[in-house]
């Protein structure tokens, strides 16, 4: 069931790991053994054996570039029962945070993680603030539990290119005009 609901949303959205640029993506206080790929790259996500953990305490820093303009339309976090992430503040186009300055700027989106959200049901994001999107910073607040440890299974970003929709509706004006 929960399947055909994450499909339906996203019908003409697309996984959008094939747009980010891994030679830029940093994770802040993430475990050297259990790192940020173990959750953000195709294949190793879909391995509920391996997950991203937090270190010294359980905030995490993701910074995700992409190698093009995209727009975001919702995000996918699947985590466990007990240390899955609970609130996520997603930020746009913001560069070299760290958790020093964090909390200076107003998130674009703030998501509070519900039990379904952390199994894999994905949240649907405040669209018109991820319309030219290069850049994601994920800030993983807190946990389910209050635990010291976070622990990220798997994040999935769902949209489109901007390029491609902005084809798409050129041809539509030019359709209009003959």
């Amino acid at each position: 069931m929960s399947g055909e609901s994450a499909s339906a949303i996203h019908r003409n959205q697309v996984d959008l790991v094939d747009f980010i640029d891994w030679s830029g993506v940093e994770c802040l206080n993430q475990s050297t053994s259990q790192s940020v790929p173990n959750a953000l790259k195709q294949g190793y996500r879909e391995d509920d054996g391996l997950n991203l953990e937090s270190d010294a305490d359980e905030q995490l820093l993701i910074y995700i570039p992409f190698t093009q303009v995209i727009k975001l339309h919702s995000i996918l976090i699947k985590g466990s029962e007990e240390e899955g992430p609970k609130t996520v503040k997603l930020y746009s186009n913001k560069e070299h945070m760290g958790f020093s300055n964090v909390n200076e700027f107003p998130p674009s989106d703030t998501v509070v993680l519900s039990p379904d959200n952390i199994k894999g049901k994905p949240v649907l994001l405040k669209y018109v603030k991820f319309q030219n999107v290069r850049s994601l910073t994920i800030f993983i607040e807190d946990n389910q539990s209050g635990s010291d440890i976070t622990k990220v299974q798997k994040i999935a970003l769902f949209g489109s290119t901007v390029e491609t929709t902005d084809m798409k509706g050129l041809k539509k004006i030019e359709d209009h005009q003959h």
